[in-house]
């Protein structure tokens, strides 16, 4: 067993951490930037044309019908987070936020779930990937109308009306058109895909580091290690991995509670405990005045790159643990029919 081995280093995680450290020194910007949102968007897509070529009818259906695990999710994305932003403005007075910075905790809380990082993280954790497409794409499209609402009601904030026909027309275009082709496409291709898991595999990871170098590269642009001291910093990062620490835990209690099965704990964990910043800095810029935006976005950014760190490694954590129970089953299998 090698040193690497040994120190239980998280590969993938490593790979994570140096895509934010050369997003840092080297942010994509102009043209680069158009290329690389152009390769994300392509990635993406090709993400979820396998999945849909890799599920059957069958699943499908019951990842709609999961009615359960989508009341689960909803409720952490739209309930318990505007809770727990509630629950931190303790945290104003005690000297560890600043009021803006709390704001822009509460702004956070409000923000629908990430689509694709969630479905990505589901995937390669072996969860439950059709409910986890319907309930992240169903959050989003829900955030678009609910969002706001909360947003108003947190902070008692004046605002715009967000264009909400293209917000729900480029998720249908980039998520559910690719999907619905694949499956489409399933006679022709399901059994190359069943035979290159692999290929699956490394375009679920690489669509999480495309979307993880170009949502850095934004944050750099703008200006983030500009608008923050070193303790504050610290101080949005730690609340970050709290307020996140709790959800996951409160989401896998709920999940292991109402016996959900490993695949659907998956879905729970991964859905339930995601914030979007694609759909958060476009709102952003809506509902704040310009001067207010940066400061405004500024934990949702850290927020963002926090999700994607700790849940890269539960992903690889749950992947054991499923592929375990997989070869318990078939194990079982085989000696039943023995």
């Amino acid at each position: 067993m090698s040193w690497f081995q040994r120190l239980r280093i998280d590969k993938f995680l490593l790979v994570l951490v140096s895509v934010v450290v050369i997003a840092s020194f080297f942010p994509c910007e102009g043209i680069v930037k158009v290329f690389f949102e152009h390769l994300t968007t392509a990635a993406i897509a090709l993400l979820f044309f396998m999945h849909g070529a890799k599920l059957s009818r069958e699943n499908i259906v019951a990842g709609i019908s999961h009615w359960r695990l989508h009341i689960v999710v909803f409720l952490s994305t739209f309930a318990l987070f505007p809770l727990l932003g509630l629950g931190m403005k303790w945290l104003v007075p005690a000297g560890v936020l600043t009021p803006s910075l709390y704001m822009g905790f509460l702004y956070l809380c409000a923000l629908p779930a990430t689509v694709q990082s969630a479905i990505a993280f589901t995937s390669v954790a072996g969860g439950n990937v059709a409910a986890a497409i319907c309930s992240a794409s169903a959050s989003s499209i829900l955030g678009v109308f609910l969002s706001p609402v909360l947003v108003g009601v947190l902070m008692h904030t004046q605002g715009g009306s967000s264009d909400t026909l293209h917000a729900i027309g480029a998720i249908i275009l980039q998520l559910m058109v690719p999907f619905v082709i694949g499956h489409l496409c399933r006679p022709l291709i399901a059994a190359w895909v069943a035979r290159h898991k692999k290929i699956v595999n490394i375009t679920d990871r690489s669509s999480i580091l495309l979307v993880v170098y170009v949502a850095f590269s934004e944050a750099v642009v703008q200006g983030i290690w500009h608008q923050i001291n070193g303790w504050s910093l610290l101080a949005v990062l730690g609340c970050s991995l709290v307020l996140l620490t709790i959800v996951l835990l409160i989401n896998t209690w709920v999940a292991r509670a109402f016996g959900f099965k490993t695949q659907d704990e998956i879905t729970i964990v991964f859905c339930g405990s995601k914030k979007s910043l694609a759909n958060g800095i476009p709102m952003a810029n809506v509902l704040f005045p310009a001067s207010a935006v940066g400061a405004m976005v500024l934990p949702l950014m850290i927020f963002h790159q926090v999700q994607l760190m700790v849940c890269a490694i539960l992903a690889q954590r749950y992947a054991k643990k499923t592929a375990r129970e997989q070869a318990q089953r078939e194990a079982t299998e085989a000696a039943n029919q023995s």
